[in-house]
């Protein structure tokens, strides 16, 4: 703060010289009305005092700290308090320093992957998308995959439950992952094989099939922990060993989906499973652990793979 030891107006340019600041700083300011002069010499010329030094103070103050000159107006008329002007702006600057660590997590993503320009323009667009705008990304993929079919209401529970939510301070994996996921999920062709499979899950549920319900989680369960066990003692689908966990996992599939097991049964279950299993789906929910720092489940691939493998020796 500038120290004036007596009473005497200063010009314009005094009050530059002792402020630092630019004469036409000052003079803006002035015309502004939040440094009015405290007087004017015979000639018209500004004169300043203590008052309009000690506003002159507060003013740059708040503007280094990025407070408008109608705000420092309102604050100086008393309308506001400095404290209420300073809660408003502390959120602000916690916005822009989210903003300014996630393009950083950008920006070190791009150096990583050795962006072409046309990427480095998309990552940042996506960069800059707030959390809000995240979600609706992510919601207007599952509208346009899912509405119309009924595919549970657990599923769609877990699907709108589960929404990318980036930390104040991406690391480059969640940066990546956010991208990446952003892509996937505007992707047409992922779109329409989604809803593909989303319109199998919801004709077998209309013929009274479970797909989408605790049960068909607990299935999948079933598979991953009996091939993976087969697979662990080296069995291979196509060997007799292998038999028992395949006619194991086969009926449990017909049960799911009320049906019969059988050779027809099984023709058809590997035609399910060829047009419903889309391999970026399950990419899809790997990325959003990433981001949202969950432990990143497993590959279901391997258990499939050896089970479909399994069946169709059997045939």
């Amino acid at each position: 703060m500038v120290d004036m030891d007596d009473d005497a107006l200063r010009t314009i340019g005094e009050l530059a010289r002792l402020t630092g600041l630019t004469v036409k700083t000052i003079r803006f300011w002035s015309d502004a009305g939040v440094v009015p002069p405290t007087d004017r010499t015979p000639a018209g010329y500004r004169l300043y005092g203590r008052e309009a030094l000690a506003r002159l103070d507060l003013v740059r103050t708040l503007r280094d700290l990025g407070v408008d000159l109608a705000t420092i107006q309102q604050v100086l008329d008393r309308e506001i308090t400095v404290a209420e002007v300073a809660a408003v702006h502390a959120e602000a600057l916690d916005v822009q320093i989210r903003t300014l660590r996630l393009r950083r997590a950008v920006l070190r993503a791009v150096a990583r992957r050795g962006s072409t320009p046309e990427e480095l323009e998309l990552m940042h667009k996506l960069a800059k998308l707030t959390d809000q705008e995240r979600r609706s990304l992510i919601n207007d993929f599952i509208d346009e995959a899912f509405e119309g079919l009924d595919v549970g209401p657990e599923f769609i529970a877990k699907m709108r439950g589960a929404m990318p939510e980036l930390p104040a301070e991406p690391t480059p994996e969640q940066a990546d992952a956010w991208i990446e996921l952003a892509e996937l999920v505007q992707d047409p062709d992922f779109r329409a094989g989604i809803r593909k499979a989303a319109a199998y899950q919801a004709k077998e549920r209309a013929e009274g099939g479970r797909t989408g319900t605790a049960e068909d989680h607990r299935l999948v369960e079933l598979v991953q922990e009996r091939t993976g066990a087969a697979r662990a003692t080296g069995i291979t689908p196509a060997e007799a060993a292998a038999v028992p966990v395949i006619d194991e996992l086969a009926g449990a599939f017909a049960e799911l989906f009320g049906r019969a097991d059988g050779r027809e049964f099984r023709v058809w279950l590997l035609e399910r499973m060829a047009a419903g299993n889309d391999p970026r789906y399950e990419r899809y929910w790997q990325l959003i652990a990433v981001i949202n720092g969950w432990p990143v489940m497993p590959s279901l691939a391997p258990a499939f793979d050896w089970l479909t493998a399994g069946l169709r020796a059997g045939l």
